[in-house]
């Protein structure tokens, strides 16, 4: 037996290059609570000065090929922080696996699309994988789930999972400006990708939901479950109008039971300004879970970056260096359960709707007679502020109704000579 435990790590970038950090000038905490030393034994990158800058020690292998590195190294876990479904870093994984070697990602990508197959792979070969840092950065949901909580039956769960969006969504309603501006600038800092649509568009979310639901309802990783919707659409003028209803407008992944299945979705809503999660602003993360034996619980930090999305991996680390392990889907790959996935369409709930309308008598009549017909209530309506083209923003807010019935009438309003565009529809959620 080896005198330390051996860490490879493929990736130097931002999360890399914290894990490398944090190794070296955590070493003697870490063998202090470990047990044994860790060493980092190889690392991988393409960029060779990236290990230098880093002072990874010159005893440390390194490879430009990370499949080479996990071919030849003896380390005893390897490392994937690379990131996407598939291409490299799902090989790196498979290879690992194979070779009975412990695995530690932050890839939420790569287990959304295939974390059923490397789920029964790892209980295969019986090693360890982990996984925290990939949803919600430094944030201990993955451990809470699988341990903390393992005592619960899991009602709900639901997050701010992306802190892309939040940090929009905040600056837009502290500063009154419109998406398109916030977003720029948003990418101006580092938060947001040349190409955001990742990120507003909803799938990052996806991908951290459809794990979080596996883990919370006991069914396998299943991606196509989800409707999924981001906040392109939202307008300041939205933001507006929630403050003033009282809601604000966050972007959550929401996993629910209920009757006939489970219900996944991820979408921007509106919550109450008095629930706790609407103060979650900025890059921070929240997820909340619902148990029967726990009740109410919130865990709130920060979901990305280099310092907490390092400590979540070397969490992983250290469990597999003192042989701690779970199924990778909390229960054994033969108890993972198929459930009945609830379409959004079922959903019963109150709505926000914005309505860009000719400035004339009996539009709101004719908007009224289409939902009344749909069996969609008018619960408030605001109107004000002509603009120059002589169109005006009708807000109103509907009681509990089926989603259906709502998306028809809006479809239905779309096409009447008084509506210019599409309406936009934002859902109401009690939390």
């Amino acid at each position: 037996m080896s005198d330390a435990f051996k860490v490879a790590l493929a990736g130097l970038g931002t999360v890399g290059g914290g894990v490398v950090k944090l190794l070296l000038e955590q070493k003697d905490v870490l063998k202090k609570r470990c047990g044994w030393p860790i060493e980092l034994a190889a690392v991988a990158d393409l960029n060779p000065d990236r290990a230098r800058a880093l002072g990874v020690p010159e005893t440390t292998a390194f490879y430009t090929d990370a499949r080479e590195m996990v071919e030849k190294t003896d380390a005893d876990v390897v490392i994937e922080l690379i990131g996407g479904a598939d291409g490299i870093a799902y090989d790196l994984c498979r290879s690992a696996l194979g070779r009975g070697k412990s695995f530690v990602t932050a890839n939420k990508a790569m287990i959304a699309h295939h974390g059923n197959e490397l789920a029964r792979l790892a209980e295969e070969r019986g090693v360890f994988f982990g996984y925290e840092a990939a949803v919600a950065g430094g944030i201990p949901i993955i451990k809470s789930l699988r341990e903390g909580l393992v005592g619960n039956r899991i009602s709900e769960i639901y997050g701010i999972l992306n802190g892309t969006c939040n940090y929009i969504l905040t600056v837009m309603r502290e500063t009154g400006r419109p998406f398109g501006d916030v977003l720029a600038d948003a990418q101006k800092l580092g938060y947001a990708e040349a190409d955001p649509s990742f990120d507003i568009d909803g799938i990052d979310t996806a991908h951290k939901t459809c794990i979080l639901g596996a883990l919370a309802f006991g069914m396998p990783v299943d991606l196509a479950a989800l409707s999924v919707e981001g906040i392109r659409s939202v307008a300041d003028t939205d933001i507006d109008f929630a403050e003033e209803l009282g809601f604000r407008i966050k972007l959550l992944g929401v996993g629910r039971r209920c009757d006939g299945g489970v219900s996944l979705n991820v979408y921007p809503c509106m919550i109450p300004q008095t629930a706790e999660i609407a103060h979650v602003d900025g890059v921070f993360n929240a997820v909340v879970v619902e148990g029967d034996f726990i009740g109410h619980t919130m865990f709130v930090g920060r979901g990305a970056g280099e310092r907490p999305t390092a400590s979540a991996v070397v969490a992983d680390i250290a469990d597999a260096a003192m042989h701690r392990g779970l199924p990778l889907l909390n229960v054994a790959n033969k108890e993972v359960r198929p459930v009945a996935i609830v379409p959004l369409s079922e959903r019963v709930g109150e709505y926000y709707v914005r309505f860009e309308v000719d400035d004339r008598p009996g539009v709101v009549a004719d908007i009224a007679r289409v939902l009344g017909v749909n069996g969609v209530s008018i619960a408030s309506m605001i109107q004000r502020g002509r603009r120059p083209d002589g169109t005006v923003p009708l807000i109103m807010t509907f009681h509990r109704s089926k989603e259906s019935a709502v998306t028809a009438a809006l479809s239905e309003i779309e096409r009447l000579p008084c509506v210019s565009g599409k309406p936009c529809m934002i859902r109401i959620e009690r939390l």
